[in-house]
């Protein structure tokens, strides 16, 4: 379920569809052990950055976009088979204009880049 239920979220992020992806990660993120509860909240708190931006109500996505990129620091950059390089770069982007009251109007993708895990507990 693991494996199936991340890769559900990385589908519906790549779809724009960020308000489904936090709601498979969240599913995840309820049971997960300590540093896997910290990556996926990571990833949710990423999610629901771009949610806000996509609904145009930005005036929490500043603080979700720091929480979120400070969680996903303490992870590699592929973890879990999820290549978050691109989106972490976009988020801190992203960031900085809607600090300044800008947008750019771009979301970016996360990418499977190896064997995601089939945890049997998490």
């Amino acid at each position: 379920m693991f494996k199936e239920k991340l890769l559900e979220g990385v589908a519906h992020f790549n779809k724009k569809e960020f308000w489904e992806s936090h709601e498979s990660w969240e599913e995840l993120w309820l049971e997960a052990g300590t540093d896997l509860h910290q990556y996926l909240q990571g990833l949710i708190q990423l999610a629901a950055a771009y949610h806000h931006i996509k609904r145009g109500t930005t005036r929490g996505a500043v603080r979700l976009f720091d929480a979120a990129l400070k969680r996903l620091e303490a992870f590699p950059a592929v973890h879990c088979g999820i290549d978050r390089r691109a989106a972490v770069a976009a988020a801190t982007r992203d960031r900085e204009l809607l600090a300044r009251g800008e947008s750019s109007g771009d979301f970016p993708t996360l990418e499977v880049a190896g064997e995601v895990p089939q945890l049997e507990s998490w």
